[in-house]
């Protein structure tokens, strides 16, 4: 069994008691209905065509593609960075006032930053922005993070700017099995923000047994007390690795319907309990739940807020599902070079430590472990936040790109298999 368990699961967390209270308030990074083409506002990206630039614009910039309008750049006037996030996605002070690590930046550079976290659905996050966005205006934000399939579509409709990568010399200490991605072969318009997984939980004390395979949750003891994520992607790439294809490769659409069938059959039969998305977590709590899908990070937020080791969080044996949210820089943004200034600065070993101490997902800069032996040698040595290169090639796929086409089918059958 590929079970990554800490031996302590407080410590594991990197929680102090300034930000143990806060912990059972962190959401989840993934989409509650990342998978469905229709959710509002989507529409407004996925697919279309991007709308001509107003004449005003200019469509140059230092390693910019030629092809792709940028707004005109402003960075050398304005020193400020309008930053999107999702919540507890950053370094926090123990009063839960202010970010160290952009304190830092700031007074470093003399560089402003805007910080919001503003993020918590990726749909509903660019059915705000979209119309503004696409319309090649202003939208309040320099640089934003988002899950690695909305990254994709975002890019398909060329509003992501390319990076400057000779501004953000840094770039080349993101880890190895993040760098050369489907949606982004080279990174030359996104770098990931952090990383995790999507794999098995259970209740180990109300199981009695340790689950290993997909298949364990369809023990007849288990009937009623599963749930699986409404993440498409994460559900059905979990599935689709039990059942033997490798969904970071190209696949066709027969394979993608087995997976579809076998969550149909799964749900008719009556083990799925729900399908859900970031409240999944208060079914395990609940009790109503003793095992399912779930994301590495809630699971041991999840350990910590019962202050118990009952739940476990493991790998398939078949292979779990590697996520990124990612973070880019619209084609809008005045600030562009500032952004970029900030990614860089992000992608420091020392400084990826600090943030990874406190959000303890995987951290996605090469260097960082080392740096955080000087931060807490216990989290140095966490495969959740550091695993090998090894451990990622054997054990975790990333769901391939799909292409608008694909998108906008699987997505639609998804809505009807989980009953939206």
């Amino acid at each position: 069994m590929n079970a990554l368990t800490p031996r302590d699961p407080i410590r594991r967390h990197g929680l102090t008691a300034g930000r143990a209270q806060y912990a059972a308030f962190r959401p989840t990074r993934r989409n509650v209905l990342a998978g469905f083409a229709g959710a509002a506002g989507l529409g407004a990206l996925a697919g279309c065509a991007a709308p001509a630039p107003p004449p005003a614009a200019t469509a140059s910039s230092a390693g910019a593609s030629a092809s792709i309008w940028l707004a005109p750049d402003r960075s050398d006037s304005e020193k400020l960075v309008r930053f999107s996030n999702w919540t507890e996605y950053l370094d926090r002070s123990e009063d839960n006032k202010s970010y160290p690590s952009l304190l830092a930046f700031s007074k470093a550079t003399g560089i402003a930053v805007d910080y919001t976290e503003n993020i918590d659905d990726n749909d509903t996050y660019v059915a705000k922005v979209a119309p503004l966005w696409r319309a090649r205006k202003d939208f309040g934000a320099d640089l934003v993070v988002l899950s690695d399939w909305m990254v994709n579509r975002i890019m398909t409709d060329q509003l992501a700017a390319p990076l400057d990568h000779s501004r953000i010399p840094n770039a080349k200490n993101v880890l190895t099995a993040l760098h050369d991605v489907s949606y982004d072969p080279g990174r030359r318009y996104s770098l990931p923000w952090q990383s995790g997984f999507a794999g098995l939980a259970y209740n180990r004390k109300k199981l009695g047994r340790d689950l290993r395979t997909v298949a364990d949750l369809w023990a007849p003891d288990l009937k009623g007390r599963v749930t699986l994520l409404s993440e498409m992607r994460d559900t059905v790439g979990l599935i689709m690795l039990a059942q033997g294809t490798d969904v970071s490769k190209p696949f066709d659409k027969t394979a993608m319907e087995r997976g579809f069938d076998e969550v149909r059959r799964r749900i008719a039969d009556g083990y799925v309990r729900r399908v859900r998305g970031n409240s999944y977590i208060e079914d395990f709590k609940s009790g109503n739940a003793v095992a399912g899908f779930a994301w590495s990070g809630d699971i041991f937020s999840l350990r910590s807020d019962l202050g118990t080791q009952d739940w476990q969080f493991v790998m398939p044996e078949s292979g779990g599902i590697l996520w990124s949210d990612t973070a880019l820089i619209p084609v809008t943004t005045p600030h562009r070079a500032n952004a970029e200034r900030l990614l860089d600065y992000y992608y420091d070993p020392a400084v990826a430590a600090q943030v990874a101490a406190y959000v303890n997902y995987i951290c996605p800069v090469q260097g960082a472990q080392a740096a955080m032996e000087k931060i807490d040698p216990a989290l140095a040595t966490s495969p959740f936040i550091f695993p090998t290169a090894d451990y990622l090639a054997t054990y975790a796929k990333e769901f391939r790109a799909l292409s608008p086409t694909e998108d906008a089918d699987y997505s639609a059958t998804w809505a009807k298999v989980v009953g939206n």
